[in-house]
Order: structure tokens, then sequence, then C-alpha cells
């Protein structure tokens, strides 16, 4: 039903509906959101966008996992216990939902070109690694460390054979990207949880010898926190 707010939001979101929702990992839901407002947009690979959720001007933000120019863009929402506005949204909305979102946003995308591709992150970070991946080159040299809570949590990623990927519990992001020890001169994609984010940047500067300008991250949330901007 049409609102009194909708000239406005109209002028600073898209609109949407979701055309397709299904599990894709066993906290992972894909969502399929078409409309004619979002063809043609300027995607790059690891970007993201806010979307309003629930009631309200409530927003998200969310990895855009697969972008379609004639208007189409498919989000990968993660479901977890304690559950806020987003992850609400995410595990009820159904096929025909309408949905407003922003244009896609960010800085923290792939560096084509790259010498060598290193991807480091758990459940929250994989969605974005996961349009990366999906855009590099067949010869691109890859690898990473991806952190997941189960096995069954594992987004079918693009090039998932190079990775190294960790259950929770186990062997650290920091301690994985030690052993690891990826050679210097490529590009080092680093997002997750605020803290992990930074231990891994410093064992990748200090211990390894990357030179931070090499080293991308993205810290999408800190505990107790609702999320990081």
């Amino acid at each position: 039903m049409p609102t009194l707010l909708d000239p406005v939001l109209d002028l600073l979101t898209l609109r949407g509906t979701v055309t397709e929702a299904e599990p894709i990992a066993a906290r992972m839901r894909r969502l399929r959101i078409e409309g004619d407002a979002l063809a043609g947009l300027d995607v790059r690979p690891g970007q993201q966008v806010r979307v309003l959720v629930g009631s309200g001007l409530t927003r998200r933000t969310y990895s855009v996992w697969a972008y379609d120019p004639s208007g189409a863009v498919e989000l990968c929402v993660l479901g977890h216990a304690g559950a806020g506005p987003g992850a609400r949204w995410g595990g009820g909305v159904e096929v025909g939902a309408r949905v407003r979102l922003g244009k896609p946003e960010g800085s923290f995308t792939l560096r084509p070109g790259a010498a060598h591709h290193v991807f480091v992150g758990e459940e929250t970070a994989s969605v974005a690694f996961g349009a990366m991946l999906a855009a590099l080159e067949p010869g691109a040299r890859v690898s990473g460390c991806v952190e997941t809570e189960t096995a069954a949590d594992r987004l079918p990623l693009t090039h998932s054979e190079r990775l190294n990927w960790l259950t929770r519990g186990g062997t650290s992001l920091p301690e994985a990207v030690r052993g690891l020890a990826p050679e210097p001169g490529g590009i080092a994609y680093v997002a997750g949880e605020a803290r992990t984010v930074q231990r891994v940047r410093q064992v990748l500067v200090r211990e390894v010898g990357w030179d931070r300008r090499a080293v991308l991250t993205k810290p999408f949330w800190a505990p107790g926190k609702r999320g990081l901007e």
C-alpha cells in the first residue's frame, strides 16, 4: 500500500520484487530481486547494497552475490542465533515480496590483474568473496582461508578447491594465514569480524611482509554491535 514516504524513498532507493528464495547453505538463503530499476547498474564484484527490512526505515547491508545487468540482484542472507531485523527479514521474505534497496556501493572490491588473490574471512565475508572469485579470469592465482561454523555452511564458491576451509573452534584464521604464509606481491582481501580482520592484517604485514596497501580490509561486524559500515 502506498505511503506518504514513497515519493522520498523513490528518490533514495530502487524498487524490486523477490523472484527466487531458496537455501544455498545450511544457514544461508539466496534471494533474487528483480526490477526494471535494477537494470544497467554499475556493480563491481565485492560491493554491497543497503536494503530496507521489516517495517519503518530500518536498513541492513548485504554483499551482492551475483548481478544480472538485465535487472536482477542476488543476495545471500545469513541466519543466526539472536537474529535481528535483517536476519528475520532474510529468513522470512518470500517470492513476490516488494523490496527497496540502494545502489551498489563500497570500495572492498576485486582488483583485476593482480599477480595473486588471497581471500581470508568467514561466513559474512564469503558472499563478497563469491562475487570476486566468479569474476576472476580462469588462470588467476588464488589462495586463502575461509572459516565457517560447520562444513554445511560453506557457500559454493568458484575456485573453492584452492581455498583452505576451516571449521570454527579449530585453527583460527590468523593461525591459518600464518601457516599459509602467502608470498607478497598480490592483493589480499580480508573481511569479517573486526578484531579478527585486524589480527589477520597484522600477520600479513608484520610477519609475512606484505605491503599494507596491498591488504584490503572490511570489518563487517563486531561482538555486541549491530554491524559496521
